[in-house]
């Protein structure tokens, strides 16, 4: 959850901290006191004082630090289906995602290319430094960068704007939010974005309204000049279903590789000689992250390094040097990414031999990812009587 810390003037800040216990200490405590409460107040934004209203579990979740079904499972130990479902459901859109994209992997690829396109012009300095003459953005632009989160109904308008309103590329938005956002991963940030736009259902997109933020701010912005009828954005390209050939292969090697994102260790540390956990610095990566977020990941990193010996943090030319000489590792597979980038350009300049680790879990729901999330969500009884109930 965040720590509540008071001052003279009872000012509240929000803070994540990286680290196991404190993400399995706030999962208990949002299932005890507040989970009843998610759908009826879900949407509401009230400011950083008060996040009372959502889970803000996924920093954690993004990681692996807290496993979806792991969640899911503790959850349905306590209430009924009925009573959380909406909870549930936006855990697995999660899944969802990840399973869309990998489905379609070159809409990861095609969005990087396209960055290059485009210029860093005024409109968009403004923008990302949260000069624009839309108040609401300005101050959810510095939420961002100081608190690294924003509230999912918030991150809607806030893309909407971005591509209606101040007709900027909705690439450029996606990845100033994966610079700055602790939860951020390819998957759910770039088809969201999408989605807004119009392109991820096509010809559906979200536009923003006046009326809409006011409310579910209560009444703390109003009378904002959006552009309201924006007609949605249009491509050409059309992404074809590439069949996921993924099975769920069993330890090879004596060691074994993470990124961070995935984190879940389930019982790998009694199974290998050594674990490497990997976080590519911004050198090694397409878009960079802001110091916060590097930091955050860094940390997560450094808490799951001390609960074994046999588990060690390198960065990339310590892994290169290995490489060199060692071939043979077992990976827990780091879905469509930057990380996958990251390991694909590796696997070729050293001639790898890696053994790929995929959860039975992704691989049974990815099949379900191939059509809409209300296709995926009539088949969520189906995941629960699988791998929860």
């Amino acid at each position: 959850m965040y720590l509540i810390e008071n001052d003279t003037n009872q000012l509240y800040k929000m803070k994540f901290l990286p680290n196991k216990k404190f993400a399995r200490e706030h999962l208990d405590s949002f299932i005890e006191e507040q989970i009843l409460d998610y759908t009826r107040l879900r949407n509401y934004d009230y400011g950083v004082k008060n996040r009372n209203n959502v889970s803000l579990l996924s920093p954690f979740i993004s990681h692996r630090i807290l496993f979806e079904f792991d969640i899911v499972k503790k959850v349905l130990s306590k209430y009924p289906y009925s009573k959380v479902d909406k909870f549930i459901q936006e855990v697995f859109w999660r899944v969802y995602w990840k399973g869309w994209l990998e489905l379609r992997p070159s809409v990861w690829s095609d969005f990087i290319k396209s960055l290059d396109n485009f210029e860093q012009n005024q409109n968009y300095l403004n923008a990302i430094n949260g000069n624009t003459n839309i108040e609401c953005f300005n101050e959810w632009v510095k939420e961002i960068k100081q608190h690294n989160y924003l509230h999912n109904h918030t991150r809607m308008w806030f893309a909407s704007i971005w591509i209606f309103t101040l007709k900027l590329p909705w690439q450029q938005g996606a990845a100033f939010f994966l610079e700055h956002l602790f939860d951020g991963d390819a998957a759910s940030n770039t088809l969201s974005w999408r989605w807004v736009a119009g392109l991820q259902t096509k010809g559906k997109h979200y536009l923003a309204k006046s009326w809409n933020i006011e409310k579910f701010t209560q009444n703390k912005f109003s009378n904002i000049n959006l552009n309201e009828s924006a007609e949605p954005l249009e491509e050409s390209m059309f992404y074809e279903i590439s069949p996921i050939n993924y099975s769920n292969k069993n330890i090879n090697n004596e060691d074994l590789i993470m990124f961070d994102t995935d984190l879940y260790l389930d019982n790998y540390t009694s199974k290998y000689k050594k674990i490497f956990l990997v976080l590519p610095d911004n050198n090694n990566r397409q878009i960079n992250l802001s110091e916060n977020v590097l930091n955050f990941k860094k940390n997560l990193l450094a808490d799951i390094s001390n609960t074994a010996n046999n588990i060690k943090i390198i960065k990339h030319d310590e892994l290169t040097e290995i490489f060199t000489t060692k071939k043979d590792f077992d990976i827990i597979y780091p879905f469509i990414g930057e990380n996958y980038d990251y390991l694909k350009l590796l696997e070729a300049a050293y001639d790898l031999n890696l053994n790929i680790i995929f959860k039975d879990e992704d691989i049974y729901c990815w099949q379900f990812s191939n059509k809409g999330y209300f296709n995926f969500k009539s088949n969520i009884p189906k995941i629960l009587g699988k791998f929860i109930i």
